[in-house]
Parts: structure tokens; C-alpha cells; sequence
């Protein structure tokens, strides 16, 4: 087993796993899984700058990262900067800060890859499932982009665009530096016209209607899960390999983009960082549903930060039969 520590960094959150894991079998054993609100990508839609103060709110988290990697004694450290951080003007300013604070230079990853790593992280586990046919089809929706990957045991096809839940709403639902509350009907219009342009995009690459099984990642996705299981509180367990409806979905999207920010705040599973960006989130999702033809999504806990894990102890290995 290899101790090793991944880190997923967003445009809306940045996140951290610590675990053992065995390049021989795929097991992975969690020691430390964690993610903050940091909203690294804010603004960067207008101004192609990551901002000072988001800037900050990451350096705060990775330093806080920083001290539970060392406790835990990981041997390998892995950070995956994924979209603000690749339009940024100044995502030098991003790279030094990591490195003075972890020792380890952030890899601004393509979309392909981003989208390789969430398959293998969500799809180990589900490779033995008799009752998932395949092939999967693999998407994760971020903050500003989400990424599609199609395949049974490996990746056959995979693109990224650019559409995501902070995107969406701070080029749709923001004037005047207020988020209108609830969106009007025009404006959810402009999210799923945009929204249908990415999806044309998308299968352009990946046969999207192709997909027997598909499978769901990232906060806006096991948020909406979470709503729908009609939790209290957050229990990843619970929301782990959930399967939710497509009428479901339709429904919770629908709630959320009625409400205000007060309604939607009050709903215990909804984290508070996510309170203004949840409802575009959750349309991305409706949209890909309705689009794909799925009656219903498998939610995976386990994504890009799991496939980062793997292949951190894959290379470890590797290079220990080299030596």
C-alpha cells in the first residue's frame, strides 16, 4: 500500500484526499477526505484574472491541507489545477503561492485528462455491477466546466466545455454584482440555450446517447442526490451509488430555481458556498439528462481526486521496478 495525498483544485472548490492505496488491486483506503468553498474561478469568466481575495481563500486552504498531509505522512503529493486556473492572465501568481506552501507544483491539466482521471476514479468501483450495463458515461459537473467520458473498462471518448455551475450563473444570473433571486425565465433560457451549444459541442467528441449508465460527479451533483434522498444532513455513505430519477431531478431543479437565496440556504444539505451556484448546477444536470435520454443518474462520491490517487500510486510503483 502507498500513502499518498491527491488535490483536486476547482473553479468553485478545492479539495483533499489522503490515502492508502494498492496500485496492484485499485483499492483505495481513505485517511483524510475534505473540500473547502474557495471560489478560485470568481470573476474570471469577465476579467480572465484570478482575483486577490479568491486567491487567498485557496492559499488558507491549501496551508490547512498542508499540515494534514504532513500529519498523516504521505509519501507522494499530487495537485491538479483543473479550469479557472487554466484562463487565468495571472495563474503564475497560483503556481508560486502552491508551491511555497506544499512543495509541489499545481499541474494545470487539459479537460481530457481532468475527464480520465474522474472515469477511473468513479468507474473502479462499478466495473463489477451486474446490475449497471455498460458503457458508462461519465460526467462531472464543476464550476466552470464539466467534463463527459464515455467508456466500459477504459475511456473511449471524452471532452470538456465550458459550462459549469459558477460560469453559468455569474454569466447569466449576476447584474449589477447582485445574483438575481430567484432567475428570471429569460435567464434560465440563456443558461440552457448555452448549455444546449456545449452539449452539441460535447458530441461532437462523445456519442452521448450511446451511454447505458450514466454516472454523475461533483458538489452539484451530490447535492441535488442529497435533496432527493431527503437527507438532514450531509452522509456521503447515503449519497454514494444513489440512483436519482430523471422526474426527480426535474422537480428539485425546478424548486431551486424558484426559490430565493433564504429558501434555498435552508435546505440542510445545501453547503453555504453553494447556495448561490446550486440551481445552475442543478439545471447543467437536467439538461445532460434530458439530452442523453438517461431515466436516471448513478451518484459517485469517488471522482477525479480518487483517479488522481491511483495514479499517483501507479507511478510510484512504476518507478520503484525501474529502480
Amino acid at each position: 500500500m502507498k500513502r499518498v495525498a491527491a488535490i483536486d483544485c476547482g473553479t468553485n472548490s478545492i479539495r483533499l484526499l489522503v490515502a492508502d492505496a494498492d496500485p496492484a488491486t485499485g483499492e483505495l483506503k481513505d485517511l483524510d477526505r475534505r473540500m473547502q468553498i474557495v471560489r478560485l474561478g470568481q470573476g474570471v469568466d469577465r476579467t480572465g484574472r484570478l482575483a486577490p481575495e479568491a486567491l487567498e481563500r485557496t492559499f488558507a486552504a491549501c496551508r490547512e491541507y498542508a499540515a494534514v498531509i504532513k500529519g498523516l505522512g504521505a509519501e507522494q503529493v499530487r495537485f491538479v489545477a483543473t479550469s479557472a486556473s487554466r484562463d487565468a492572465e495571472n495563474r503564475d501568481d497560483f503556481v508560486r503561492g502552491v508551491v511555497d506552501i506544499l512543495g509541489v507544483e499545481p499541474e494545470v491539466i487539459t479537460g481530457d485528462q481532468e475527464a480520465e482521471f474522474s472515469f477511473n476514479g468513479a468507474t473502479k468501483e462499478l466495473l463489477g455491477r451486474a446490475d449497471l450495463e455498460r458503457p458508462f458515461l461519465v460526467v462531472d459537473i464543476g464550476g466552470g466546466s464539466t467534463e463527459f467520458v464515455l467508456g466500459a473498462d477504459s475511456v473511449r471518448a471524452a471532452r470538456s466545455v465550458d459550462v459549469g455551475c459558477v460560469r453559468m450563473t455569474e454569466r447569466h444570473l449576476v447584474h449589477g454584482g447582485e445574483i438575481s433571486d430567484p432567475p428570471t425565465e429569460g435567464q434560465i433560457a440563456a443558461i440552457k440555450a448555452d448549455v444546449a451549444t456545449a452539449l452539441d459541442r460535447a458530441e461532437e467528441t462523445v456519442p452521448l446517447r450511446e451511454a447505458a449508465t450514466l454516472v454523475g460527479l461533483a458538489g452539484s451533483v451530490t447535492t441535488v442526490a442529497a435533496i432527493a434522498l431527503g437527507l438532514d444532513r450531509y452522509e456521503s455513505e447515503a449519497i454514494h451509488h444513489s440512483r436519482i430519477s430523471l422526474a426527480r431531478v426535474r422537480e428539485i431543479t425546478g424548486r431551486l430555481l424558484s426559490s430565493t437565496h433564504a429558501e434555498r440556504a435552508a435546505i440542510p444539505v445545501v453547503h453555504p458556498g453553494r447556495v448561490d451556484v446550486i440551481a445552475a448546477g442543478a439545471l447543467v444536470l437536467l439538461s445532460i439528462m434530458e439530452r442523453t435520454g438517461a431515466a436516471e443518474v448513478v451518484v459517485s462520491e469517488h471522482d477525479i481526486l480518487d483517479g488522481i490517487a491511483h495514479k499517483v500510486a501507479e507511478d510510484m510503483e512504476d518507478k520503484k521496478d525501474k529502480d
